[in-house]
């Protein structure tokens, strides 16, 4: 990993944060697409508008990446009069070295590092999530993926590491299994103003845990 970081910053001396900072550095995509994939319990590279690392040295021990959401209509769900302004929080690792809280310092300096955006992020209750990380921060919670059906949803799961996505299409598909909901939240970012304007703008809801909890995963 080190002598890749030190390709991806052109042999230039890296960023190093301190124990005490834990702050974001702006990362090139192909390093932090390169971690992600390595590290992220999903092991897919998602689209990456923007990149940010926690360096120590050459070494990444971590990475946080916003990128488009994979469907417009999440984008118009969000913020239906600027679509474009909306982006995903898609990935998130931080190394289990890393002091308690890392992660939380971690992604509030990568927000505060981005354009006026109102950025969305989902806690996949399949994995175990439920988005403290995302309550901590002060997230706006706005429920969770299809709970106004009455039904449950199913997925085909797919097979070989295809996205699931892509996996009907070509045909790399397995057993079928009841879809679990994703836990939904948002936050807008960029100076008082902006983010006063976005928050005015913004569709998706905020909802209180405490009356509308989601559905737990058994592991939570």
């Amino acid at each position: 990993m080190s002598a890749r970081c030190a390709s991806l910053f052109g042999g230039k001396e890296s960023p190093v944060l301190t124990l005490s900072q834990h702050l974001a550095e702006p990362i090139p995509t192909r390093l932090a697409a390169e971690v992600v994939v390595a590290e992220h319990y999903l092991h897919r590279r998602p689209t990456i508008c923007f990149a940010f690392g926690i360096m120590r040295g050459w070494d990444c021990v971590g990475v946080v990446t916003f990128g488009i959401p994979a469907s417009r209509h999440v984008q118009l769900s969000a913020c239906a009069s600027s679509p474009q302004s909306v982006v995903e929080l898609n990935r998130l690792w931080v190394a289990d070295s890393e002091p308690r809280n890392t992660e939380s310092q971690f992604v509030a300096s990568a927000l505060r590092q981005l354009p006026p955006r109102v950025v969305i992020s989902y806690a996949d209750t399949s994995a175990g999530h439920v988005g403290y990380i995302y309550r901590a921060l002060n997230f706006n919670y706005a429920g969770w993926t299809d709970m106004e059906r009455k039904t449950p949803r199913f997925d085909r799961t797919p097979v070989n590491g295809t996205h699931p996505r892509s996996a009907y299409r070509i045909g790399h598909i397995g057993d079928k299994v009841e879809r679990k909901p994703k836990v939904r939240y948002w936050i807008t970012t960029g100076n008082r103003a902006e983010r006063k304007q976005l928050d005015r703008m913004a569709t998706w809801p905020k909802m209180s845990w405490a009356d509308m909890p989601p559905p737990l995963p058994l592991s939570a």
